[in-house]
């Protein structure tokens, strides 16, 4: 072949090269060979992503320049299912949003119904729901710290924090006989009434964790490793976490002193003595303390709950909405015709609309809840911490190395179910 000819074949091998297209379908850039940039998906079945999310980046070398999530893998629909359901019908739905935090779901949606329905619910079951949120909220604090620790190498901290864990859900158990998806908060106060021997029970975990915690951290916090993939990594400025929706520990780790919990109390929250901790170092190591802070502070607002749980009712006297009591259901025909009543045409809620928002583990989780004076909920939508907190991933991930990625995706702790909704 003569040399016009080489130089011909070469040009065409050169032109073909150019036109491959990324797994994304978009073009590559017509770049010298060496300069590149390449396009990566990473999920949505990738475990470093803690659910069924997909990240598209695009990479110069090992650097992301560029980086887009993108949900929708997980929708459930569960908001539009709400406008179908009874009010009471909605409960079960509420656990399945954010599964790791099921109880902090109920409680927010059980307080907005409460509020319409202008419910007062007794001190005994405002205290109870304040216990086992918090206990929930420990729970899924173990379920982040362990997994995130497990992506960055540390397995030893995933099998405790699951051992513990288990005793968490062990207490959920014992209370409404499920692990997960208890339902055991609803409108008008508590699914039943505590179990024999609960406040043992608990007192037991919270001793246990109380001396556990410090344990948990002490194995990372002198690893050389982990500290050098968290320390520095994944800051990002305070003023764009705010306009991007950023709540919870996230924010919290960038030194604003925000917590629902302390900024409009609810359910007798404003009785219990605890601290909302903060940091100013705004990087993946300063989400690890606070967070490991948090689980302190829930066990001391369990501490107090224990030691100064009120008597008296666990449900508000709300015959109208409430479900009577199953002994008097078989003998007076009146409670079973209440029973049949609320079962099979459920409650009316009077028109109106209301927000109301709680502080779930992941940060500020909000329902909004409108009625048209029917049964069924004319519209739930829910302002979930997940959703919010997700959008500020483009813009942590741009100009890190793709191995930091996972150390800054672990960092952020969100639920995928609270995002698709």
């Amino acid at each position: 072949m003569t040399k016009e000819g080489y130089a011909h074949v070469a040009s065409l091998d050169a032109q073909h090269e150019l036109a491959v297209e990324d797994p994304s379908g978009l073009e590559l850039a017509e770049q010298h060979p060496s300069a590149r940039k390449m396009t990566l998906n990473m999920g949505p079945q990738h475990p470093s992503t803690h659910g069924v999310l997909r990240v598209v980046l695009e990479l110069d070398g090992e650097t992301i320049i560029k980086a887009r999530p993108e949900i929708g893998y997980l929708h459930t629909g569960i908001e539009k299912e709400c406008e179908v359901k009874k009010y009471q019908q909605v409960v079960p739905l509420t656990d399945r949003v954010d599964y790791l935090s099921n109880l902090n779901n109920n409680l927010c949606y059980s307080l907005a119904v409460e509020r319409l329905l202008g419910l007062e619910i007794p001190p005994m079951a405002q205290w109870m729901r304040v216990m086992l949120c918090e206990l929930s909220r420990v729970a899924s604090h173990l379920i982040w710290l362990g997994t995130h620790a497990l992506d960055i190498g540390a397995m030893s901290v995933y099998f405790y924090c699951f051992r513990e864990r288990e005793e968490i859900l062990k207490i959920f158990e014992m209370f409404s006989g499920q692990r997960m998806m208890t339902s055991y908060i609803r409108p008008g106060g508590l699914a039943l009434e505590p179990p024999r021997g609960w406040h043992k029970a608990v007192s037991k975990v919270q001793e246990r964790l109380a001396r556990g915690i410090d344990e948990y951290q002490g194995l990372l916090a002198t690893n050389p490793i982990w500290l050098n993939r968290t320390k520095g990594v994944g800051m990002l400025p305070v003023d764009v976490m705010i306009d991007l929706g950023v709540t919870g520990p996230m924010l919290r780790a960038a030194g604003v002193k925000a917590d629902v919990r302390k900024d409009c109390p609810h359910s007798s929250y404003e009785l219990f003595d605890f601290e909302i901790p903060t940091r100013q170092s705004n990087d993946v190591y300063a989400r690890f303390e606070v967070r490991m802070e948090e689980m302190r502070q829930s066990m001391r607002i369990v501490k107090q709950a224990l030691e100064g749980m009120p008597g008296g009712r666990w449900q508000a006297d709300a015959p109208h909405i409430l479900l009577p009591d199953r002994e008097q259901m078989k003998t007076q025909m009146e409670a079973l015709i209440y029973h049949f009543k609320i079962v099979t045409e459920g409650y009316r809620v009077p028109a109106g609309s209301v927000y109301q928002a709680v502080e779930s583990p992941r940060g500020e989780l909000g329902y909004y809840v409108v009625s048209d004076g029917t049964a069924n909920p004319h519209r739930v939508f829910m302002r979930t911490p997940s959703f919010g907190n997700l959008q500020a991933l483009g813009a942590m991930l741009e100009g890190v190395l793709i191995a930091d990625s996972i150390a800054i995706m672990g960092s952020m702790d969100f639920v995928l179910g609270d995002v698709d909704r």
